[in-house]
C-alpha cells in the first residue's frame, strides 16, 4: 500500500472531475478523499496497490471529458488507512 497526494491544475472546476474521481477510485480499489479547493485546483488523497494508484494517477493526468489538465503535482504521504473514497 503506497499513499498519493495529487494536486490537479487545470480547468479542473465545474466539469464534474470529483464525481469522475470517485468513480475511477472505486473502479481501481482506491481509498482517499477528492475535493475543490479555493485557488481552482482539485486536491485529491489517494491509498491503494501501487498498479491502481499508478493507473488513477493516469487518469487525474487526464480528467473527465470537459476537463482541462494542465498539470498534476503529487507527493508521497502516509498512509492513514482510509476505509472509502469520498467526494468532499
Amino acid at each position: 500500500m503506497r499513499r498519493l497526494n495529487i494536486r490537479v491544475f487545470g480547468r479542473v472546476q465545474g466539469v464534474f472531475f470529483r464525481t469522475s474521481a470517485k468513480e475511477r477510485a472505486d473502479a481501481f480499489g482506491i481509498k482517499g478523499f477528492v475535493r475543490n479547493d479555493p485557488d481552482d485546483t482539485v486536491y485529491i488523497e489517494a491509498e491503494g496497490e501501487e498498479e491502481n494508484l499508478q493507473k488513477f494517477l493516469a487518469w487525474c493526468k487526464k480528467g473527465p471529458e470537459g476537463a482541462v489538465v494542465e498539470k498534476t503535482e503529487t507527493a508521497e504521504g502516509e498512509l492513514k488507512k482510509f476505509l472509502g473514497f469520498k467526494t468532499l
